[in-house]
């Protein structure tokens, strides 16, 4: 039924997203400054904490106390024995690795402007979205990488030591991130993951308690979202599919959408049946191990989103996110072979 084809790669040259039909945004001026939180926490002398937050705290008023109290889940008050205990045992204990990671990313500024060009695109599709403050810190392995809160967008370089770094294969860790995820922990991945946090702040997820097919479309809109945003982008950091993957996703989508129509209620509301087709996984239950991904479900449901823009052309990409995932789902007549 599934089947492998080196064509695939030709197929996934004409799927990815090219720059042929990107908006000119060279006249969107937009400006993103790093802030750098994590190097000045562990410029700290642990002879001298409580003195070295207060100098933290001063230059960073609005991320300390998040990363005090949400990330540290200590008072963040400078002179409280527990808030200086922990910033001291962090300091001590994650010196050798935070050494690491600030030698992979000492200079941000290939950050600061692949940034600054995907807020191009965001402005473009959304004039008046509000570009958040940018600002890096380092904080334990179970902390995401990315996050958007009210004041910035904070990105947790912790997630970002690269597939192969070392602290990544420890067993404890390999629990909580086996290596399907932790291969993702790249920094070619940091800007795709920003986007995705911006896509979910415009279009926050409605997929909840819906149907699969509805969630799997509800879910592609923020990969579509993704592609407007980076269209020079490939594939693979937007889905974090290899290229594996994503060859096999391209010469099987046929067989894919069969398996699932025939297999599976598309109306189903079935937690089981939602968690086998959307979410992480090694691979999808029913498809090739060595093939397949997991989350696939978000794979077809971007696929029939994408569908259906290309069918309605008339529509702006706000106007398609913010179409009901039914009438997505009815408008794209979605059958691929």
């Amino acid at each position: 039924m599934f089947r492998i084809s080196f064509l695939a790669i030709i197929v996934l040259i004409v799927a990815c997203n090219t720059g042929n039909n990107k908006p000119d945004v060279s006249n969107i001026l937009v400006q993103v400054n790093i802030e750098r939180f994590d190097k000045s926490f562990f410029a700290i002398d642990t002879n001298h904490i409580t003195n070295g937050l207060q100098k933290v705290h001063q230059s960073f008023p609005l991320f300390y106390p998040t990363f005090m109290q949400d990330i540290l889940q200590v008072s963040g008050q400078e002179n409280n024995p527990e808030t200086v205990a922990v910033t001291k045992n962090v300091l001590t204990n994650y010196a050798g690795f935070y050494d690491s990671i600030a030698r992979i990313y000492n200079n941000l500024s290939w950050l600061k402007n692949d940034l600054q060009e995907a807020f191009q695109y965001v402005k473009y599709y959304y004039p008046g979205y509000v570009v958040p403050r940018v600002i890096t810190f380092v904080g334990p392995l179970d902390v995401p990488g990315v996050a958007l809160t009210n004041q910035y967008l904070a990105i947790g370089l912790q997630q970002f030591g690269g597939k192969n770094f070392s602290a990544y294969q420890n067993e404890q860790v390999q629990q909580l991130y086996p290596t399907y995820i932790s291969r993702r922990f790249d920094k070619e991945y940091i800007v795709p993951n920003c986007m995705k946090a911006v896509a979910g702040d415009i279009y926050p997820d409605k997929s909840v308690g819906r149907p699969l097919i509805e969630q799997m479309i509800e879910k592609g809109k923020d990969w579509l979202l993704v592609d407007h945003f980076l269209p020079d982008a490939p594939d693979s950091v937007k889905t974090g599919f290899t290229k594996k993957q994503l060859e096999w996703c391209h010469d099987n989508e046929g067989n894919i959408w069969s398996y699932i129509i025939k297999n599976e209620n598309l109306y189903s509301i079935e937690p089981a049946t939602i968690q086998t087709y959307i979410g992480e996984a090694p691979f999808t239950q029913g498809m090739p191990e060595g093939s397949s991904p997991g989350n696939i479900g978000q794979w077809i449901g971007w696929r029939i989103i994408q569908k259906f823009a290309g069918e309605h052309k008339e529509l702006t990409v706000p106007q398609v996110v913010q179409t009901p995932a039914r009438a997505i789902f009815e408008g794209a007549k979605y059958r691929p072979k």
